[in-house]
């Protein structure tokens, strides 16, 4: 650890810290051979490859001679430490200044974008990105000249081993533009939203994102392109506007930038220096659009379909389910209202297509499923969140009904990994050597990884749980637990904003969503047909499947509601039972038991894929496999009698 007094190369006399950060401590110093302050930077890169990346980074910091860019004296490499030597600046950071003041004026704000801007124009005529602008990086002298710091060494400095909680993306999630967070590569109109990000917090005293007590928070917005409004710009809202367009196309190069913001700031010398900018870009047109609350990207791709059970969902897609959400709100989730679930066509299962954390009617607590009926576990799995890893694919109808999946898939388009979020109506139980941590008002449990498997759960505040599971399906392909924990951020961010949002649009009357499970058998049927004294009802999550039980767990029922891209009878025998086409499969849950599946319905999903609702009714007992199955048949067929009309 190192200590005022310390000298670093045999030159630098650390003085007394001047700030510190999630990189190390910053000095004020003297340099002893050429008799000046310095501000000395420590560094603690975490392999050998992180201190190349650094040394190259200080390398094109160094090259950029800008008066509204700190400049880079010296590098110094240790061992385990790294110093940066740079150019001393007197005043604080913006960060200090809006803490000191609330706020700034537009007009103060737009002076001190303008010159931030052109550093970045001069940057980025270096081919240099500096991927980090925000109000910690941005200094202002004494006399009022802003300067941008740590270009391009912030980046370099990050390394897998420093990516945890926003499940590996890279900046600083209050700031962090659209195309970030969706897991692309900083670049030049990266730079220019987190400039307008910064200016947007320096006058609102937030982030553009609003405010958030957890980073994924931040970054679920940003993959949404949820902006709020500005209610202080004033005249700077036209410039802020086109900074923070979500389509980085559409954004002004920093040069132009410039030119906005100097039309709001007011005169200066350390403007008027600004207007022998080089400007590649003059004479191009910068059309505007309106500020809104919601921003959807202009160029949304459609929904293709694969000749599987699933639909992949690009990152742009998601402005897509942005729109349907919103549609669906001038109706409420199972409200009286005409609330057609496909989208016009009539045929739709009742789940929407997902993907966004700003779904209809979140006026439970925070943290809370809510009724689980009304519940959609798609909403807390975003594919874009994930695009990271690999292409991503949306599965949104396979298995129960309270599932939803996104599966990744490798280069020759086969599925690599799957992400599947369960809901589960058991209580949390308490202790256990499980490791726990407390994020707002849920509580996450994070399993060991097993072989090509991994599990995370969420213990909700209304005492429900969601389960994560990530399995690893082929090599080469991400680790289960750190695409596990990505998903779980995710998750964390949506229930940190309220509810559980609920399912878009209104079931169909046939749909198994409106059915009740544990209303299929009663008691004198069980007992007269299956001859199981029911001694336990355990009802799962919805009330879409249910277990009748002996009380011994020698002899049980049950019954679950299922939904996929087809029905198949070639894992089974093929049957008709009550006018139903049906397959009949002895000891395949488990050894004495015998699994009837009972297609209920086809029709198309709100994503237009082909689907299919079936019943799964299973009977297990000290009786032969014979008995078994004439038993599972009989009970399929009185239930058929009580499932939604078809």
């Amino acid at each position: 650890m190192a200590e005022a007094g310390d000298k670093v190369a045999d030159r630098y006399l650390l003085q007394e810290p001047i700030g510190r950060g999630g990189m190390g401590i910053v000095w004020r110093a003297h340099d002893e051979l050429l008799d000046r302050q310095v501000a000395v930077k420590c560094a603690r890169p975490d392999d050998d490859r992180a201190v190349a990346r650094l040394t190259n980074e200080a390398r094109n910091a160094a090259r950029l001679h800008h008066p509204h860019i700190v400049s880079v004296f010296d590098f110094v490499d240790e061992g385990e430490i790294c110093w940066i030597v740079m150019e001393y600046v007197s005043g604080g950071s913006l960060a200090d200044m809006v803490r000191g003041r609330v706020a700034l004026p537009p007009e103060e704000a737009a002076s001190i974008g303008c010159q931030i801007a052109a550093a970045l124009a001069k940057s980025h005529a270096e081919g240099v990105v500096h991927g980090d602008v925000t109000p910690e990086n941005v200094l202002i002298t004494e006399d009022g000249v802003a300067k941008l710091t740590d270009f391009g060494i912030s980046r370099a400095l990050w390394s897998e081993a420093t990516m945890t909680q926003t499940g590996g993306v890279r900046g600083k999630p209050p700031y962090l533009p659209p195309e970030v967070a969706r897991g692309e590569a900083a670049d030049r109109k990266s730079d220019v939203f987190s400039l307008g990000a910064t200016l947007y917090a320096a006058i609102e005293g937030r982030s553009p994102y609003g405010e958030a007590s957890h980073p994924m928070a931040y970054v679920a917005r940003a993959i949404e392109g949820y902006i709020e409004t500005p209610h202080r710009a004033g005249p700077l809202v036209d410039a802020l506007t086109r900074l923070l367009d979500l389509e980085p196309r559409r954004r002004p190069a920093a040069d132009q930038a410039v030119r906005l913001l100097r039309r709001v700031a007011p005169s200066s010398p350390r403007i008027e220096d600004l207007e022998g900018l080089e400007d590649p870009h003059d004479g191009d047109t910068l059309d505007r659009t309106p500020f809104t609350m919601r921003l959807v990207p202009p160029s949304v791709r459609g929904l293709w379909r694969r000749p599987s059970r699933r639909v992949v969902i690009t990152a742009a897609a998601l402005g897509t389910a942005a729109v349907l959400v919103a549609w669906a709100t001038l109706f409420g989730p199972w409200g009286d209202g005409r609330s057609d679930e496909s989208r016009g066509s009539g045929k739709d299962g009742g789940r929407g297509a997902s993907g966004t954390a700003d779904s209809p009617a979140r006026t439970g607590p925070a943290g809370t499923i809510g009724d689980a009926r009304t519940a959609d576990p798609c909403t807390l799995l975003n594919p874009a969140s994930l695009s990271r890893f690999g292409e991503t694919v949306l599965d949104p109808d396979y298995g129960e009904i309270d599932r939803c999946d996104v599966l990744l898939q490798g280069e020759s388009g086969d599925d690599i990994a799957d992400v599947q979020l369960n809901f589960s109506s058991d209580p949390p139980e308490p202790g256990g050597d499980v490791p726990t941590r407390r994020v707002g008002n849920v509580t996450v449990g994070a399993y060991q990884r097993d072989g090509d498997e991994c599990l995370r759960n969420i213990a909700s505040a209304d005492r429900k749980q969601i389960w994560i599971i990530t399995e690893r399906l082929d090599t080469p392909a991400p680790d289960p637990c750190q695409l596990g924990d990505a998903a779980t951020d995710y998750v964390v961010s949506v229930l940190d904003r309220g509810q559980v949002p609920r399912r878009s649009g209104r079931p169909v009357a046939s749909s198994l969503l409106r059915g009740h499970a544990c209303r299929l058998l009663n008691s004198d049927e069980l007992k007269r047909i299956a001859g199981v004294r029911v001694a336990d009802r355990d009802p799962g999550f919805g009330d879409w499947q249910c277990e009748w039980t002996d009380g011994s767990g020698d002899a049980g029922v049950k019954v679950v509601f299922n939904r996929d891209n087809q029905f198949t009878t070639d894992d089974g025998q093929r049957a008709v039972i009550a006018g139903k086409r049906s397959s009949v499969s002895p000891n395949e849950w488990d050894d004495d038991s015998c699994l009837v599946r009972m297609l209920h319905r086809s029709y198309r999903n709100s994503l237009g894929d082909d689907t299919v609702e079936f019943m799964s009714l299973n009977v297990y007992g000290p009786e032969s496999t014979e008995k078994l199955c004439e038993t599972a048949k009989a009970l399929a067929a009185t239930a058929a009698k009580k499932l939604p009309a078809s």
